[in-house]
């Protein structure tokens, strides 16, 4: 076997056009909006979500229904990205196939115009977050505004391959950081979900936000050795701009990721200490402290939904987590 045919498959796909559909990428996200409206205004919040949840959803204020509804949004997107983008992906990324490589056996659809169509997917869902919700991190603004720009560069400079020699090599990576997103950051959405619909369920949440805290972290982890890894086998295709602009443009990412992981850390640690003052199964001492901790969680939830309106800022890669007060329901059932 000659030496050609060592390193991973994207190391050997060739220079060429990504998708027939990149010029038409305006119309794919003007048509990604207009089914992202439709199906908030007259399917979830019209009728769905009030029937699913009853009081729980109408009794939320305005903050907190946005956020509710936003992570129902942009947990249906990721899922359907998921089903749509697994098989091309992996193809082109992995396997034998390029980006011209028909889809499915389809003589008319390539594996280049799935891939385009779930970007522009994932950049919308983005950029619906960023005007939908009334309340949204820091964090978050970064991390979504650095994914629409990369995203929308990466697709943008396949149109001139004659000067941008790594367009298609980029848009690749590009897709495995959103194949990353999908994966990882698809069961945070649910988390919060769970949380609105079960705030006294201390045990479950705890699982919930557990799994979710580790979740995102290997995901994070998972995510900077395959990207480094492919980053690295590309080396002699890359631009000096990609070169420098890449590694750090993934700390930024990875930094957002990690603050997430952390979050859910705090989330499932509180409704640990909430689940033994409920069960008391501490004795005096541990009680007194846990006491404390749990005495400086109220008041720095207190402050937060001051300071916001009570609302709901949990949001992907790691946004800042604006807790209801839980302690006031400690009577509750638990699941």
């Amino acid at each position: 076997m000659s030496g050609t045919t060592k390193g991973p498959h994207v190391t050997k796909v060739p220079l060429e056009p990504i998708s027939r559909l990149v010029p038409f990428s305006a119309l794919i996200m003007s048509i990604i909006f207009v089914n992202f409206f439709l199906i908030r205004f007259y399917l979830l919040e019209g009728f769905l979500l009030k029937r699913a949840y009853g009081k729980l959803y109408t009794q939320m204020n305005e903050t907190t229904r946005r956020g509710f509804v936003n992570h129902h949004i942009a947990g249906a997107t990721k899922l359907s990205i998921l089903v749509l983008a697994a098989y091309p992906f992996i193809d082109v990324a992995f396997g034998t196939a390029t980006f011209n490589s028909s889809f499915a056996g389809s003589k008319h659809v390539t594996q280049g115009d799935i891939l385009v169509v779930v970007t522009q997917m994932l950049i919308s869902m983005y950029v619906f977050e960023l005007f939908y919700r009334p309340k949204i991190s820091p964090v978050s603004v970064v991390h979504h505004v650095g994914t629409i720009m990369i995203g929308q560069t990466a697709i943008a400079i396949s149109l001139n391959l004659v000067r941008e020699k790594d367009a298609t090599i980029e848009f690749i990576l590009c897709t495995v950081w959103g194949a990353f997103d999908m994966v990882s950051e698809f069961l945070p959405h649910i988390a919060i979900i769970l949380y609105r619909v079960y705030p006294t369920s201390h045990r479950f949440l705890y699982k919930v936000f557990r799994l979710s805290c580790i979740t995102t972290l290997v995901g994070t982890l998972a995510e900077t050795i395959l990207t480094m890894y492919l980053f690295g086998s590309l080396w002699t295709r890359w631009t000096i701009a990609f070169k420098v602009t890449t590694p750090m443009l993934h700390v930024l990412f990875a930094s957002a990721q990690l603050w997430g992981s952390y979050n859910f850390y705090r989330m499932y640690k509180r409704q640990e200490r909430l689940l033994a003052e409920l069960e008391g199964g501490v004795d005096d001492t541990e009680a007194g402290s846990k006491a404390e901790d749990t005495k400086r969680d109220r008041e720095t939830v207190k402050s937060i939904e001051e300071a916001h309106q009570s609302s709901d800022a949990m949001s992907h890669y790691g946004s800042d987590i604006e807790l209801p007060d839980q302690d006031r329901l400690r009577g509750s059932n638990k699941l």
